[in-house]
C-alpha cells in the first residue's frame, strides 16, 4: 500500500506564531516517514502559505503555494512552477487565531480529506472560553467561577469584586498560551487589564483568582478514549500565575512533576473530569486539558487546549512518555485516530 501525503500545517497570524513553528519543529522530527511522505507547508503571519524542506526554515523563502478546492482530487499548486502535489492527511500544527478556532479545520473538511485534531465544531467550542465554560458548567463539569463581557459593555470594578471577589483574573475571550491575561488586585490596575485583554478580540472572561496547584491532563481517541497521568507545573519563582513568560521563555521559572504527587482517587477523578469535558466540547484525537486543583483538593477544569503544545518545555509529550508512549509512538497513534474517524464519517449520507 502506497504512503500516503501527510501536510504539516503550522504558523499562522496568531499571536502564537512562534510557539507553532516550535511545535512543528518536534512533530516533524517524530513523523514516520516509513508510513507517510511527508511535506511541511508554514502560513505566514501576513495569511500566505509556502512549502517548505524544514520548519525551521524562514516561512517566506519557501515556495508559495494556492490551493485547489476540489473534493475528487484536491491539491496544492506551487505558484512558480505549476507543479501539484496531492492532498490527503492534513495535521494542523498551529495554536490560536484561525489555527486552532476551526476556521482552517473548517477549510480542511470542505476538501473532503482526513483532518488530524477536532473539527470544526469542537475547535470553536474549546478555542472560545466564554462558550467552554457555558457548556462545561452545564454539563456539571466543575469551572471557576466566572463573568463575561464584550467590548461595548461598560464593566463595572465594584460588580466584578461583589460577585469574584479579589484578586481576579481578566482573559482575553479567544487566546491562549496565556496571552491577554492579568491578574487585578485594585481598581489601579483594572483599566489596564481590560485594555491588554481587549486587544485580541471583543470578548473577554473574568474569573476568580483561586490559589492553587496547576495541572495538566493528556486525552487522545475518539469514543473511547485513553487519558494520561497527571502533570504538575510548579512555579519555582514569584509569577501570579502561569504566564506567556514563565512557559515559553524564562527556563528557570517552572519545574515539571509527572506523574503529580496527588492521592491516587484525586488522580482518578481529574481522569474522569478530563475525558467528560472532552467529549462535552466535542473534541477530536487529541487534547490537552488544564486543571486546576485548590488545597482542599477541590478539582476545577480551565480549559481544553485542541492542539497542545510540542515544544521542548510542553508537557503534552512528556505525559505520554512517561507511560510508556514515545513521541514517535504518541504521533502515529494520533494519525490513524483522525484516519479512522474520517474513515466512520464517510459513511453518512451528504445528499439525497
Amino acid at each position: 500500500m502506497p504512503n500516503k501525503n501527510l501536510i504539516i500545517l503550522f504558523g499562522g497570524r496568531s499571536v502564537e506564531h512562534e510557539i507553532s513553528q516550535r511545535s512543528a519543529i518536534n512533530v516533524v522530527k517524530y513523523i514516520d516517514t516509513g508510513h507517510f511522505n511527508l511535506s511541511v507547508i508554514g502560513i505566514s503571519k501576513e495569511g500566505n502559505w509556502f512549502l517548505l524542506d524544514n520548519p525551521q526554515q524562514l516561512i517566506e523563502s519557501g515556495k508559495e503555494i494556492s490551493i485547489s478546492l476540489s473534493t475528487t482530487h484536491p491539491r496544492f499548486e506551487i505558484k512558480s512552477s505549476g507543479e501539484t502535489f496531492a492532498i490527503q492527511i492534513v495535521f494542523p500544527i498551529l495554536h490560536g487565531t484561525d489555527g486552532e478556532d476551526g476556521s482552517v479545520q473548517g477549510l480542511i473538511q470542505c476538501l473532503n480529506v482526513i483532518l488530524i485534531g477536532s473539527n470544526v465544531l469542537g475547535s470553536a467550542l474549546s478555542m472560545n472560553k466564554i462558550i467552554s465554560k457555558k457548556l462545561l458548567e452545564h454539563a456539571g463539569v466543575p469551572v471557576i467561577p466566572y463573568m463575561y463581557f464584550n467590548k461595548d459593555e461598560k464593566i463595572s470594578f465594584e460588580k466584578v469584586k461583589n460577585k469574584l471577589g479579589l484578586p481576579f483574573i481578566v482573559k482575553a475571550g479567544n487566546l491562549g498560551s496565556s496571552v491577554g491575561i492579568s491578574k487585578v488586585n485594585t481598581f489601579e490596575n483594572f483599566e489596564d487589564a481590560l485594555k491588554d485583554s481587549f486587544k485580541y478580540g471583543d470578548e473577554i472572561l473574568i474569573e476568580t483568582f483561586v490559589k492553587c496547584r496547576e495541572l495538566e491532563c493528556g486525552i487522545i481517541g475518539n469514543k473511547l478514549l485513553s487519558s494520561s497521568l497527571i502533570g504538575e507545573v510548579v512555579l519555582l519563582k514569584n509569577y501570579d500565575f502561569y504566564t506567556y513568560n514563565a512557559k515559553y521563555h524564562d527556563k528557570s521559572a517552572i519545574r515539571v512533576e509527572i506523574p503529580a504527587q496527588i492521592p491516587r482517587t484525586t488522580h482518578q477523578q481529574i481522569r474522569d473530569l478530563c475525558e467528560k469535558a472532552f467529549l462535552t466540547l466535542k473534541c477530536n484525537d487529541f487534547a490537552r486539558v488544564d486543571i486546576f486543583l485548590t488545597p482542599e483538593n477541590e478539582i476545577f477544569i480551565n480549559e481544553i487546549n485542541t492542539i497542545p503544545g510540542f515544544t521542548d518545555c510542553s508537557m503534552f509529550p512528556g505525559l505520554w512518555e512517561n507511560m510508556g508512549i514515545s513521541p514517535r509512538e504518541l504521533i502515529t497513534k494520533i494519525i490513524e485516530f483522525g484516519e479512522l474517524r474520517w474513515q466512520q464519517e464517510q459513511q453518512y449520507i451528504t445528499d439525497l
